[in-house]
């Protein structure tokens, strides 16, 4: 439990940590975050001594990682950016709705069949990103980018089960990583990285985005183990909270009427969604909820 706590504290204030980097490029973060996290991982891989599977992975299933990648990268970029351009509010709005996006992911490539409690937080939810839509009049495309990427993300690891978390990250980020140190070494060729020319406090955090990255993935991956589904579920929930606080007080970012009618929409869904969930785990067998 106090893993899981920790990976959504860290989650949640991370918005902070990319704040300080708000002077370098998107691309640039992003470039160092894949590489720095590869050699965290690799560290990580070696301690526990399972470079075995990895080494017995068939392409078909390195074609799967190499886009899950992608994906990540995408996602990650986009939060970054949207961190940095005064968007902390609408990037937490997108990990409100990842876990309904999840759903409707479910219904429409597994062929899943949702009960008429999901089906209304669905609902709910979708009119709440309608309205800011129609009244804000700008679709709230950061929020629904990073909804997207990590639900299809999600259904891609979904399917690849032979290795573990780590391992798998590992591999999806060393994958997309080749093509971010060509980037970096680029970037240092023509003098235009921040990389060692921003100053030492620059560089440093540029590094640490490798461990930022990789620590609350570790830190989830113990609690995934041993804490039920239903308080994930729950615990899912202080990330985005987290951040959409730190948007508003902290950063002083705007939130109007019409933004805040939307977001209790989507509160009010999850709040379905969740309650669902937990009174349909009351009613399967635990040797169900084990398996």
């Amino acid at each position: 439990m106090a893993c899981g706590v920790g990976a959504y504290l860290v989650w949640g204030v991370l918005p902070v940590f990319w704040k300080t980097l708000e002077d370098v490029a998107a691309f640039e973060i992003l470039a160092h975050r894949l590489v720095w996290s590869v050699v965290f991982l690799a560290l990580i891989i070696t301690a526990k001594r399972s470079w075995r599977p990895i080494a017995q992975l068939d392409r078909r299933v390195l074609a799967r990682l190499f886009f899950a990648g992608l994906l990540l990268s995408v996602n990650w970029v986009t939060y970054i950016w949207g961190v940095n351009n005064g968007h902390i509010v609408e990037a937490s709005l997108g990990y409100f709705i990842n876990p309904l996006f999840n759903v409707v992911l479910g219904v429409l490539i597994l062929r899943e069949r949702l009960e008429p409690g999901q089906w209304i937080a669905v609902a709910i939810a979708a009119c709440g990103v309608a309205y800011m839509t129609i009244r804000v009049g700008s679709l709230p495309w950061i929020a629904l980018v990073l909804a997207g990427t990590f639900g299809i993300y999600a259904l891609l690891k979904k399917q690849v089960n032979a290795i573990g978390s780590i391992e798998s990250l590992g591999v999806e980020v060393s994958l997309v990583a080749i093509p971010a140190l060509g980037y970096l070494v680029l970037l240092a060729r023509d003098g235009s990285g921040s990389f060692g020319a921003a100053g030492l406090s620059i560089t440093g955090l540029l590094v640490l985005t490798g461990i930022a990255t990789a620590t609350p993935l570790v830190l989830f991956g113990v609690a995934a183990r041993s804490v039920k589904l239903s308080t994930i579920g729950i615990l899912q929930y202080i990330a985005p909270s987290l951040q959409f606080l730190i948007g508003v007080f902290v950063y002083s970012e705007v939130v109007t009427r019409d933004e805040l009618i939307g977001f209790v929409l989507v509160w009010i869904a999850l709040g379905v969604f969740t309650g669902h969930g937990m009174l349909r785990s009351r009613h399967v067998r635990p040797e169900a909820v084990a398996a």
